[in-house]
């Protein structure tokens, strides 16, 4: 690894973080980087998971000094995420580089369709999802967040505001679930030998810094400013599927 490539998976990983805390989809970056890096798709995938732990423990202790705790809110979905994670990282992790750069590319449409339409409702909703959907939604969202993890930060942003949950408060959620998620996929990604510590290391401490910034800027900034975040990332994530960039 180059020190410009070092350099890039520094900045990179700081601009994911930041994205991944407020809105979601920062994987969609770090991911190519870490392929441009020259680390093999199936790698890029679990190193990339290392980052994203640092991230989103940095953001749940930041958005906790900030009085916004998601702990007591999310322990409704946590076992079906984690169960998801555990058997979508386990497929993954079967999947040629060939076949998983394929897969990862044609998932990130339906991604950036959901970002740029705005899903996410306007009101709170006062109706929750009752308790054999919430566990069927969250199971899938910890399958995909196992398996692929870009994007899925924006997916539980949309579950947890259709569960009646403001945007600030639905982050503080997310990253939280994120570092649960992603301590169940890790292991498996790790045993398979599909993590590159070098260039993971060096994308985790961009996504660690990242992850304490996104967590201030969304308690300080609000809902206009996630929002105006999540139109960014799929401003993103469109130019990378139509190869404007990288």
């Amino acid at each position: 690894m180059s020190i410009a490539d070092a350099l890039l998976l520094v900045f990179g990983g700081l601009a994911a973080g930041v994205i991944n805390t407020m809105a979601g989809g920062g994987s969609t970056i770090t991911v190519p980087l870490l392929v441009l890096a020259g680390v093999p798709g199936t790698q890029a995938n679990g190193s990339n998971r290392v980052g994203v732990l640092a991230a989103s423990a940095a953001a749940v202790i930041s958005f906790r000094r900030l009085g916004v705790s998601g702990i007591r809110k999310s322990s409704s979905v946590l076992l079906p995420v984690l169960v998801g994670s555990l058997i979508g990282s386990s497929l993954i992790s079967q999947i040629s580089d060939e076949a998983f750069e394929r897969l990862f590319g044609v998932l990130m449409v339906p991604i950036v369709i959901l970002t740029l339409v705005s899903p996410t409702p306007k009101k709170k909703i006062t109706k929750k999802w009752g308790g054999g959907f919430t566990i069927l939604i969250f199971s899938i969202v910890g399958l995909y967040g196992g398996a692929i993890q870009a994007g899925v930060g924006l997916l539980m942003i949309i579950a947890l505001s259709y569960s009646g949950f403001d945007l600030v408060k639905a982050n503080s959620i997310k990253v939280l679930v994120n570092v649960l998620l992603t301590i169940v996929a890790l292991p498996v990604f790790l045993i398979a030998g599909k993590v590159d510590w070098g260039p993971a290391l060096t994308l985790a401490a961009g996504f660690t810094l990242g992850g304490w910034l996104g967590a201030k800027w969304a308690f300080q900034g609000g809902e206009k400013l996630i929002r105006f975040v999540m139109v960014i990332s799929a401003v993103l994530l469109s130019g990378r599927l139509l190869g404007f960039y990288g």
